[in-house]
């Protein structure tokens, strides 16, 4: 049975001035899975997970969520389709003035017009999610690197998104802390079927979280693999797969 994808991506091209980063990717996201997007450092993985929600433009091609065009649509009509998705960028990008509890609160007091108690029982909700209750009023500048991560996560969780967009969430931590966020990852997915489109360079989450992955090229500015990291390890017959997941020398 073909598997019905949430996410599309045709085609895309784009561009830094007149430096080429993506030639004519075409993928699509299958609902509920863990995608992986992986490659070697420079490749555009982050150029192409900013396009695939919207904060970039392609210079061609479409992306499609849920559905909908967001290469076509104008600012107001990307911020409605935006509500299905949450983004833990690679910093966790929390404000350092406001606490983990307003952090997670933000997206909720700027789309949902729901009391303030009621407010207050979601963050605390998505708070203990990823393992913070008793935190709600620490600063970042109070928290761990692995406790911001996941103060970033509980806000990307906080409007009960169909799709989760995660860059390097992992980047920077401890092994404990790292499989702490995996465990989360996996949980979630498993829990609520939520699909997560994940970048990130680290082989041993990788090999955890993936359910499929992609590989991109610098030199070809395209996808040279594609499917179970797993299987690509062992039996990719592509020379630039095989050193990756193998971590060998070229």
């Amino acid at each position: 049975m073909e598997k019905e994808a949430i996410i599309q991506v045709k085609n895309i091209v784009a561009r830094y001035g007149d430096e080429l980063i993506l030639d004519r990717i075409s993928f699509d996201v299958h609902k509920g899975e863990i995608l992986v997007i992986l490659g070697t450092s420079g490749c555009g993985k982050t150029t192409l997970l900013r396009h695939m929600v919207g904060l970039n433009r392609p210079i061609s091609g479409r992306v499609f969520i849920d559905g909908d065009d967001i290469t076509a649509c104008d600012d107001t009509q990307l911020q409605k389709i935006l509500k299905k998705v949450g983004i833990l960028f690679q910093g966790s990008a929390l404000i350092g003035s406001m606490t983990a509890a307003e952090n997670v609160a933000l997206p909720i007091n700027r789309y949902l017009d729901f009391s303030k108690n009621a407010r207050d029982n979601i963050v605390r909700i998505k708070l203990c999610i990823v393992n913070l209750s008793g935190f709600e009023n620490f600063l970042p500048s109070e928290l761990s690197g692995g406790m911001k991560k996941r103060a970033g996560l509980a806000r990307a969780l906080a409007l009960n998104p169909k799709i989760m967009f995660l860059d390097e969430p992992t980047s920077g931590l401890d092994p404990v802390s790292s499989a702490q966020i995996e465990d989360l990852i996996i949980g979630i997915n498993q829990r609520t079927q939520t699909t997560f489109v994940i970048i990130t360079h680290k082989l041993e989450s990788i090999f955890k979280v993936a359910q499929r992955v992609i590989m991109l090229d610098k030199s070809t500015k395209g996808i040279i693999a594609e499917g179970d990291p797993h299987y690509l390890k062992n039996h990719s017959t592509h020379l630039a797969v095989r050193q990756f997941f193998n971590r060998e020398a070229s």
